[in-house]
């Protein structure tokens, strides 16, 4: 039997890149089933005249509205006009702002935007970023130690975008494919600084994204080893092994989002740092 779903406008105004707000809002409507946002988004809202035209969108389509905003006159028309419309409006960061300055005994640095300043770590992550993409799918740096991370895994097991991802948090990170009867690359083995993860998957996960993929390039997928399920699972069934045999910690992306894999990731950097060197498959 088909669900009913409930469908809500959800308005974000942000005076920076709205992501805060879209995180915030997507992690929110995520715990109801049922319940699909339409999302309404307003970036760089630092004027009257740029407010002017969310309040109109908000009349056309009322809603929920969330804030991010630190203009104390813009903050308060918004508010001011959804208490007339009756509406919801939150700012979002004002309860997490106030908990810090009650801790800190200090006052707040009201700039819009002020998480996107171009400091350090802006550029650590544009050199990661561009790190990831130089070193893609085995192109390995000569010095194999110059990344943080070395994802490894059979084909189709989310390698790029966890390494792009991973490279938007400052961290480099590198992949390497592997592939039955071609000798990984022999950096792998003798790298001390650089933490390798093997990720994996379920063979049938596997073939479903490659099929998909062939479908996507219009290429030839009958009678194809890339795609034969008996193949893959010995494929994934030598990635194990080799993991295993290095002691490399694996984990299984079959039901995980890129974020989750990253997060699992992160952990074993904090691991490391830390002395504990688990490995145990996540």
């Amino acid at each position: 039997m088909n669900r009913k779903r409930t469908f809500v406008h959800v308005h974000l105004v942000s005076d920076s890149t709205g992501e805060t707000l879209m995180t915030a809002s997507r992690a929110a409507v995520a715990r109801y089933a049922d319940v699909e946002a339409i999302e309404h988004v307003y970036p760089l809202v630092r004027s009257d005249r740029q407010l002017d035209r969310v309040l109109s969108e908000i009349e056309d389509a009322p809603g929920i509205v969330m804030f991010t905003l630190v203009d104390a006159e813009i903050m308060t028309r918004l508010q001011h006009t959804c208490a007339e419309q009756g509406l919801p409006c939150i700012d979002v960061l004002d309860p997490l702002v106030a908990v810090f300055q009650s801790y800190l005994n200090v006052q707040q640095a009201s700039r819009a935007g002020a998480q996107h300043e171009l400091d350090a770590g802006y550029f650590r992550r544009i050199e990661a970023l561009n790190f990831a993409m130089r070193h893609d799918d085995g192109a390995l740096p000569d010095d194999i130690d110059e990344a943080d991370v070395v994802l490894v895994g059979v084909s189709r097991t989310s390698k790029t975008p966890t390494s792009i991802y991973l490279a938007n948090r400052g961290v480099r990170a590198t992949n390497v494919p592997i592939v039955p009867d071609i000798p990984p690359h022999p950096s792998l083995f003798v790298a001390k600084r650089a933490l390798i993860v093997g990720l994996t998957a379920s063979p049938e996960r596997i073939v479903a994204l490659r099929e998909n993929r062939l479908l996507t390039l219009q290429a030839e997928q009958r009678a194809s080893s890339y795609v034969d399920r008996q193949l893959v699972a010995k494929e994934v069934a030598f990635a194990r092994k080799l993991c295993a045999e290095n002691g490399w910690p694996l984990i299984d992306v079959t039901r995980r989002s890129i974020e989750e894999t990253a997060a699992a990731i992160s952990a074993l950097l904090t691991d490391r740092r830390y002395g504990s060197g688990l490995t145990e498959p996540y």
